[in-house]
Parts: C-alpha cells; structure tokens; sequence
C-alpha cells in the first residue's frame, strides 16, 4: 500500500510516498481504509525531528484521519465510518488504529470534516471545559482564531453558550472566522484596545492562544478580574513569553497550560467522555469543521509547507482516496 513518509528529517520538502506492507489487526485494534487525513502541527515537527516523539525514520505521517472501517473488530463492524488519530502513522492507505483512539464519525459530517476533528476538537472541548471551566454567558478571546485550533475553539465555545472574539492577522483570516461562527473578528494590531472597547472595559473571561510571542503579554492584560489565559502554543516562533507574577496577583488572574495529549494518556476513559460530548454538540448543529483547503496525497508536503508559513484557513487536509 502507498504511505507518505519521513525518510530523513530535513522537512517537508523531502517527504515522499513509498510503498509499504499492508498492517495487520493485533488484539484491541481495526483495520480502517482511510481516505481524508488531517494536517497538523505535530506533522510539521515530526519531519524536522522536532516533536517530543521521536520515531526513527523511516516512518508514516498522519495524526487525523477518517475512514471505513476493513473488517468487524474490538466494537467497530465492517463498512462503518470512523474518524481516529494517534502520534503517527494516518497518512497511508490503510491503519491499524488502536480502538480507544477511534470514534464512529456522524453521517452529518464528510470524510474531510471528519479528519478535521480529533486533534482539533477534542484539545478545544479539553481547554474549555476541563481547563478553563468556561460558563454561558462568558467571553472567549481567540488568537490564530482562522486556524484549526481557532476554528475548533469558535465553535465549541458558542456550542458551550460563550461569545466569541477572534484575533487574526489579516482581513481574509477575519472573515474566515466570522464565517466559523465568531461573534466578532478583530486585527490583532491593538487588538486590547479592541477588547476594552469592545466588552465596556470589562475584559474576557478566557483566553486561548495558540500564538504566544508578542501577543502574551497584552492578553494577560485583556483578561477580566479571574480571568484565565490557557496556553495552547507558540506558533508565532518567537520563543517562550515568561510570566510576571505580579499580574496575577494583582488582578486575581490565572495562565494555565493545556496538555491534552497528556491528560489523555493518564486519564483511561475520558476520550470517550469527551467525543460523546463532542458528537451531542455535532447533532445539536453547533460543530462544521471549516476546511479551507484540500490535497492530494503527493502534497502533503506542500500543505506543511503552507501551514509553516501561517498561510491556512482552517483544517487542511490530504485526500488518500
């Protein structure tokens, strides 16, 4: 079967489709034939040896994906459509997905919606729920809110009865959040006087970033009294902000860290817990992943590329079939 893979860790420009043998099930796992797979930014590190999993090239990108699943197994019957993920491996004809990693994806949603879920949503309804203890009627600012992560958040945040405010850079990735569901889209050039005009000085209940850099320190200063900033990334490579204290003494504020991944493993069950939330939200019609654009197996290298360069709208995503 044909896999896009690392064979040397120089980038995205050198990864390429190979022909490998077909997996096999082993006990608590199912065949998928996959055909979308999502890209992300773990793929982007992967191929630099840059991620905190290391594998020894060579080795199978892919960490969304959806699919059909080959044969009846571990709860999953034939035909049956899924959406899965796992640390590598998705972007191949075929996958031997562990069966608590794999979900039965709604009709509701296509095969690219559905890559578009794990990673995304699953860290959203994480950060929001379980790490800020966002209430209706809050307020949510949104950095790199164009993104996947950002698309995600928009919409588990309205599905949770938040408002939303979207950051973004330019008046394209504006719009493309307010077509995800923003209440409003701001430039993220002051984008603090913005928040102060724009909740009466009061400020934002929630931050989520995805940036960090130069935007951290004006989002500490954006939240209102026990406001809380969770830090999901730092995609504007400009290294790691530091924390005066003192902020968050004085204005009964909080910055807390969202390690989903981590979480998951030390925490049996609370995948399932989470994606059936996540489909309640999906049947309630609160969830459409936006895919801003589609790929052909042969360029998943060109969609890191365009990811590494911040130029994506929404969940980008490789076709396999």
């Amino acid at each position: 079967m044909r896999a896009v893979q690392v064979t040397t860790l120089t980038g995205p420009d050198d990864i390429s489709i190979q022909e490998v043998p077909q997996p096999t099930a082993a006990p608590g796992h199912v065949l998928v034939e996959v055909h979308s797979v999502g890209v992300s930014f773990p793929d982007l590190l992967l191929t630099r040896g840059q991620y905190q999993l290391k594998p020894e090239p060579p080795f199978t990108l892919g960490v969304d994906f959806a699919g059909v699943v080959r044969e009846d197994g571990a709860g999953f019957q034939k035909g049956q459509r899924v959406a899965g993920f796992g640390s590598h491996g998705g972007a191949a004809e075929v996958v031997a997905a562990p069966a608590p990693m794999l979900f039965g994806l709604p009709d509701a949603l296509s095969f690219d919606e559905g890559s578009a879920l794990p990673m995304n949503y699953l860290t959203a309804l994480f950060a929001l729920e379980e790490r800020a203890g966002l209430q209706a009627g809050e307020t949510v600012l949104i950095h790199g809110a164009a993104g996947g992560v950002g698309t995600a958040t928009i919409q588990v945040a309205k599905a949770m009865g938040a408002r939303t405010i979207a950051v973004c850079s330019t008046s394209e990735k504006r719009d493309f959040a307010r077509a995800a569901g923003a209440d409003e889209a701001i430039a993220i050039e002051g984008f603090k006087e913005a928040v102060k005009e724009l909740t009466g000085g009061r400020g934002v209940d929630v931050v989520l970033d995805v940036v960090g850099g130069e935007v951290f320190t004006d989002s500490l200063r954006s939240l209102a009294p026990q406001g809380r900033l969770l830090v999901v990334g730092f995609a504007a490579g400009q290294g790691i902000p530091e924390v005066k204290v003192n902020r968050l003494l004085l204005n009964n504020i909080d910055v807390r860290g969202v390690g989903w991944g981590d979480y998951v493993l030390k925490h049996p069950g609370y995948l399932e817990q989470q994606w059936t939330r996540l489909a309640e939200m999906i049947a309630a019609g609160g969830i459409a992943p936006p895919i801003g654009r589609t790929y052909a197996m042969e360029e998943f290298g060109q969609a890191l590329t365009g990811m590494d360069g911040r130029a994506a709208l929404g969940k980008l995503v490789v076709r396999i079939r």
